[in-house]
């Protein structure tokens, strides 16, 4: 809601975020989405470097590839080497966490090596079933996820992030991940890059037609962002907001639902591709429209963005009346002083 008459000055706006212990300058996490291969090493140095001029965390892309391969570590222990005091985020997938029918679930040691690989600061567990579901080689055995998620928790030497990977997740879900140990949950919600699309052109290229047809089926499939945000605040878990960020003003939208930060890759991606002014261009103009949405919302920081008020209206109020959360979301929403 916008404040027309705020009592602070923008430029004493506080962007400061606190996320499972740690301290960042700005509310903002570079999605894990690269390594394993040549061109990686280049990207996720330069997004490493600035995520440590920023204050800013950095995850990594799927780390599998690295454990078959170890002339591939490189592409990801580069992260560390760039960024040494950052908050930086390892990946595994679920399924690997899981027996498949031709590979076994990952030991204790494999884990243990995806952490220090990387000197992670948290481990997020990608819940990325849609996912495999269209990958031609997708591995979709599922029974005993969550106890291997349980087990994980009580192992891990680093807090445990549960992240899906763009089709979001329930408040229902969030708190079966919540007894099971999770510290964090990155919902991944609708709205942005659709997995499902980017695997149906994969089968495509494959020519696994009846996968093609199955991902650009579900290309929409999941929870949307807002509606996963909205759910998964009332969980009591620290919470990144995934899937269609793509300026600081949607990162306000996200805190002010009850995000603790915001998750973003494509955007960024592209701009790491352009060469390091670009990435520094692009979280500069964040900075300036999430500082510019927190002085027009009449509050002091960031994380006060839920005492603000908001207005919730078509598609979103839909979902998020139909699935209960309306009452979640007004007891985050504090009177205004």
């Amino acid at each position: 809601m916008h404040d027309a008459l705020p009592d602070v000055d923008a430029a004493e706006v506080d962007l400061h975020a606190t996320f499972l212990g740690r301290k960042l300058a700005l509310p903002l996490v570079i999605s894990g989405m690269t390594g394993g291969h040549g061109r990686a090493l280049a990207v996720n140095e330069l997004l490493a470097r600035v995520a440590e001029k920023r204050g800013i965390a950095m995850g990594v892309g799927s780390q599998r590839a690295a454990l078959r391969d170890p002339m591939l570590v490189p592409t990801y222990s580069v992260v560390r080497q760039s960024a040494p005091t950052a908050f930086v985020i390892a990946n595994v997938g679920i399924s690997q966490l899981v027996k498949q029918d031709r590979e076994a679930a990952l030991g204790a040691r494999d884990l243990n090596e995806i952490v220090s690989m990387i000197k992670a600061n948290a481990l997020a567990v990608h819940l990325n079933y849609l996912e495999e579901s269209v990958q031609p080689e997708g591995q979709t055995r599922a029974r005993g996820a969550l106890a291997a998620i349980r087990a994980l928790t009580k192992r891990s030497r680093v807090p445990v992030i549960a992240k899906e990977t763009g089709a979001g997740i329930t408040k229902e879900v969030a708190l079966r991940l919540r007894r099971a140990g999770v510290k964090a949950i990155d919902v991944g919600g609708v709205g942005g890059t659709s997995i499902a699309a980017v695997e149906a052109m994969r089968a495509a290229a494959q020519s696994d037609m009846a996968r093609m047809s199955l991902g650009n089926r579900f290309r929409d499939w999941g929870v949307p962002t807002a509606v996963a945000v909205a759910g998964v605040a009332g969980v009591g878990l620290p919470l990144i907001a995934t899937g269609g960020v793509r300026s600081g003003l949607d990162a306000a939208k996200a805190i002010a639902l009850g995000a603790t930060l915001v998750g973003v890759g494509r955007p960024l991606l592209q701009a790491a591709l352009r060469g390091e002014q670009s990435v520094e261009q692009w979280i500069s103009e964040f900075e300036l429209e999430l500082r510019t949405a927190v002085f027009l919302a009449g509050v002091r920081r960031v994380v006060d963005l839920p005492k603000a008020g908001l207005v919730i209206t078509g598609a979103s109020r839909q979902w998020i009346e139909q699935l209960g959360y309306r009452r979640t979301v007004l007891r985050q929403k504090r009177p205004r002083r």
